[in-house]
């Protein structure tokens, strides 16, 4: 089975989380600034950011599938599983917003993320034993330093949120900053791909 069919079907659920997300924005009963802040106050910062890791996830997922030949059942299963953890991106992300960055819902946003990371992983490594050792997918894994990082810091945003209490705020910032910072890293693409797709001449 070729490709097109799995990245299409990724891109339509990619595509309904984003909706989703941005539907779940308040509506403004006013006509100023102070009531768009009002409404949706920190609701559009959490939009921002997952919105952003969204886009990071369609953007790395589209090079991935442009090391991959063919795609086995294996692929499939780990492809559906990421969009599993991808798809409660929008109800962890609303809770956080809803409860004020309470405890349980900045963990569960943090699992959420971690889990989806963990879950692109296997889906690279699905890839790589489906196409042997000698693939385009195998050689640009390398040591995935960038990847490892991430987890670290998503488990210490997680850790944050732990101790996350009415009188100690300070918290929340700790646990969003370790969030945010993951998102920075992978804004930009990921290398090992892309110096993948050079060699070989694959065009975007």
């Amino acid at each position: 089975m070729k490709t097109g069919r799995l990245e299409a079907f990724s891109d339509g659920v990619l595509a309904i989380i984003i909706t989703v997300m941005l539907l779940a924005l308040p509506v403004p009963k006013g006509t100023g600034f102070t009531e768009l802040w009002n409404a949706v106050g920190t609701a559009l910062l959490t939009y921002a950011l997952s919105f952003t890791y969204v886009g990071i996830y369609w953007n790395n997922h589209h090079h991935v599938f442009q090391l991959t030949n063919r795609v086995t059942g294996g692929v499939l299963w780990a492809n559906l599983h990421l969009l599993f953890w991808l798809s409660l991106l929008p109800l962890a992300t609303a809770w956080m917003d809803y409860t004020g960055f309470a405890r349980a819902p900045v963990m569960s946003y943090g699992a959420v993320l971690l889990l989806a990371a963990l879950a692109f992983v296997l889906l690279q490594r699905t890839i790589a034993r489906s196409e042997g050792p000698d693939s385009r997918m195998q050689c640009a894994l390398g040591r995935d330093k960038k990847g490892k990082a991430s987890l670290v810091l998503y488990l210490a945003g997680i850790a944050s949120a732990a101790f996350i209490k009415p009188e100690a705020p300070v918290f929340i910032y700790l646990a969003l900053a370790c969030f945010v910072a993951v998102a920075v890293v992978w804004v930009i693409p990921d290398r090992r791909i892309e110096s993948s797709l050079e060699q070989h001449g694959d065009d975007e």
